[in-house]
């Protein structure tokens, strides 16, 4: 996801960059975006210069009413004040309810903008405008039908993509029995080989968001967002088996 600040400041080349991704339905959110994230900020600043005056105004209001131990006329200043403090309050608890609500709505739009494509990249619509850059001795083609990889996977009742489907959308499946366990079994070879080399191994930090009860993001493409995995309708298999993808 880019930087709201780079967005900010390069809406231009943001939107040129859309266009070189065929994706022109996409150039009014760099425009949308932008007047939210105003919005956002103008907010943000009420928000900050409300609670200074709050602090400001708690502390008239403790003085007022020591004072008022020894001369009453005060206490009514600092009844005025304490109603003072109450309406900023409210106003400030909509500020507030109204930051959130905007930066869902940030959030959701530059989840949908594309990220910036490296100058050395040929620009085309699809695989038809890719630059061949090196080839390896010559193309074979075998004299029977290639199965696709999923098909294999079917083959041998090791693959859900109908589950898969409904909570992420095309494109996605679940690895079950032993295909699920030739797949762990090869991370595990890869993992112990760089160990051999003298690499370390890590595991990486993970988003709280990306584990059960975890919200996942639309993305644009037809998958949707997962609420609460823990208490979804898949069933107990397939939560075992579900593979976090990340938010951002």
């Amino acid at each position: 996801m880019l930087d709201m600040k780079f967005v900010r400041e390069n809406p231009d080349a943001v939107k040129e960059n859309i266009k070189k991704k065929f994706q022109d339905e996409k150039l009014p959110l760099v425009d949308e975006v932008i007047a939210l994230d105003t919005q956002r900020r103008a907010n943000i600043q009420e928000a900050d210069q409300l609670r200074a005056d709050r602090n400001r105004l708690s502390k008239q209001v403790g003085m007022l009413m020591g004072q008022a131990k020894k001369d009453p006329s005060k206490l009514a200043e600092a009844e005025a004040v304490k109603k003072q403090v109450t309406d900023e309050a409210e106003r400030l608890a909509a500020l507030e309810k109204l930051e959130a609500e905007l930066d869902e709505k940030i959030h959701h739009i530059m989840l949908q903008i594309p990220q910036i494509i490296d100058p050395s990249v040929p620009i085309g619509p699809d695989d038809s405008c890719n630059v061949e850059v090196q080839r390896f001795g010559e193309a074979k083609v075998p004299d029977f039908p290639i199965p696709y990889h999923t098909e294999i996977m079917e083959s041998f009742d090791g693959i859900d993509m109908d589950a898969a489907g409904r909570v992420s959308g095309n494109g996605f499946y679940y690895l079950l029995g032993d295909i699920a366990r030739l797949h762990e079994a090869v991370l595990a070879y890869g993992r112990d080989f760089m160990i051999s080399k003298g690499f370390t191994y890590c595991i990486p930090l993970h988003d709280p968001r990306q584990r059960g009860g975890g919200r996942y993001e639309p993305d644009g493409y037809g998958r949707h967002d997962v609420q609460d995995r823990r208490r979804g309708s898949l069933s107990d298999r397939h939560q075992r088996t579900l593979h976090d993808r990340p938010v951002y």
